[in-house]
């Protein structure tokens, strides 16, 4: 099991947090890591979220969005009190997080940078972000996942206009 675990596990496992693995099968073909982990795991797309690095003004920040979902940029550079956000280059993000692109968890990251949860996770039971490698991800309570990353939550993800 050891040889199994991850940075974030080894984090939740010392806070004493309760969550569960979920591995799967990753596709390398997928278009989308989050999609194709959701189908793979049977879960709703809204329960499963995506973390994504950024750049705030030039800070690397952290959005965490379902993957049913997109990044609103603009949303979450309010949330952090900036005006100008973008997606990082994908090597930055490695080299901050200690993870690698399609596997970057939210929890355990290399460098603490700031985190935003969507506010949609409010209202989850338990949800799904990576567990710290591509095939894993990790299910737990959003409560929880704000405790252990210091996160803020905010209404940062557009949402598809489809009826629900």
């Amino acid at each position: 099991m050891a040889s199994k675990g991850t940075p974030a596990t080894a984090m939740l496992t010392r806070a004493k947090i309760a969550f569960t693995p979920h591995t799967y099968e990753v596709d390398p073909r997928a278009a989308s890591y989050g999609e194709a982990a959701a189908a793979a795991l049977g879960v709703e797309p809204t329960r499963l979220f995506k973390t994504l690095v950024t750049t705030v003004d030039g800070q690397l920040t952290v959005g965490v969005v379902p993957v049913s979902a997109s990044l609103d940029l603009k949303a979450l550079a309010s949330a952090v009190g900036g005006k100008r956000a973008a997606m990082a280059e994908p090597a930055a993000a490695e080299r901050a997080t200690g993870y690698v692109t399609g596997g970057i968890s939210p929890v355990g990251q290399r460098s603490r940078l700031p985190i935003v949860i969507d506010a949609s996770a409010e209202g989850l039971a338990t949800m799904y972000v990576s567990g710290g490698r591509r095939g894993l991800q990790i299910e737990l309570a959003p409560a929880d996942l704000v405790q252990v990353t210091g996160a803020t939550l905010a209404p940062i993800a557009s949402r598809p206009t489809a009826s629900s």
